[in-house]
């Protein structure tokens, strides 16, 4: 088996079949164990730094919650403008900064590749929370461990990935880990939001089945999983470009009952309008539960880069 110890965790690219199966099997492990106490003893006196540059309440939340689950400690910031980045600070001199302080970091920040800059420099491990419009490993795991959950197993499922494509860091990174898998990925997005070209060709090279479509409704009737996401207003440098896209796929209640029977429902979350509330009584939602899966993952992965297991 190959160990995660030391390692920084920046994008979905870097992971094979067993080092995914290893960390969703901690996860699942760690689950297991939190049925019968609140809290592990794995991390204390250790600490996690979470750098937050960018919005987040998911991916933070459930980092810090996992770093106290495990029984560590947890510091950081919410916003860049309560750190030394609104003086001027260059993301090395603060990666460089934090690594005197914690044992392993947790980072989001706007600009893709800013989690490799800060590996480069840091003297612990990095775990990136989402660079920009680039990659976000740890959805992608998490993400995962649900399909897994709800369907009992990954391989030979119809896996479709609808809305904002070019822009959506969680499907970049989960495709990365689904392309290990025997799966069929449909791509559901208005042109201006295709799934970037070299990431579908590389896919393609791969032996992954690729379709894109702008039907929602025919990918729904041939999908075991669909993986909703929002057009990402902060991605858009023309207010008007986000106004025409921002409701181009909506899943609603009466789209669902005619979709293939037994359909998990995914979404990253937030969601703003592409899932109408009245979905969420549908027992194949599985969004909500995709967040808790969130705390399971980033516990193992943070336990993993420590070497506690």
């Amino acid at each position: 088996m190959v160990y995660l110890k030391g390692k920084h965790i920046l994008t979905g690219k870097q992971f094979t079949r067993e080092e995914i199966e290893h960390v969703l099997q901690v996860a699942e492990n760690f689950k297991e164990e939190l049925k019968s106490r609140p809290s592990l003893d794995l991390t204390r006196g250790q600490i996690l730094a979470t750098l937050f540059f960018e919005p987040s309440t998911r991916t933070r939340l459930s980092f810090e919650s996992a770093m106290l689950r495990l029984g560590g400690s947890v510091i950081g910031f919410a916003e860049a403008s309560t750190s030394s980045t609104a003086k001027g600070e260059s993301l090395e001199d603060t990666i460089l900064t934090v690594c005197q302080y914690a044992d392993v970091i947790a980072m989001r920040h706007p600009q893709i590749g800013s989690a490799e800059r800060a590996a480069r420099v840091a003297t612990v491990p990095i775990l990136n929370g989402g660079d920009g419009a680039g990659q976000h490993p740890t959805q992608a795991l998490l993400d995962m461990l649900t399909i897994k959950t709800e369907k009992g197993t990954i391989d030979g499922l119809t896996v479709a990935l609808v809305g904002d494509l070019k822009n959506g860091r969680t499907v970049h990174a989960l495709v990365e880990l689904l392309k290990h898998y025997r799966v069929n990925l449909i791509f559901v997005a208005p042109e201006e939001l295709k799934m970037p070209l070299e990431i579908t060709e590389s896919l393609k090279s791969h032996g992954v089945p690729v379709k894109e479509t702008e039907s929602l409704p025919s990918a729904l009737k041939e999908s075991d999983v669909i993986y909703m996401t929002r057009v990402q207003k902060e991605r858009f440098q023309d207010p008007q470009e986000y106004e025409k896209l921002k409701d181009a796929f909506i899943l609603t209640r009466s789209l669902v009952d005619q979709a293939k029977p037994g359909l998990t429902i995914m979404h990253p979350l937030p969601r703003v309008t592409e899932i109408a509330t009245d979905v969420d009584s549908y027992p194949g939602a599985a969004y909500f539960r995709q967040v808790k899966n969130g705390l399971y993952v980033r516990m193992a992965l943070i336990a993993l880069v420590l070497g506690k297991v």
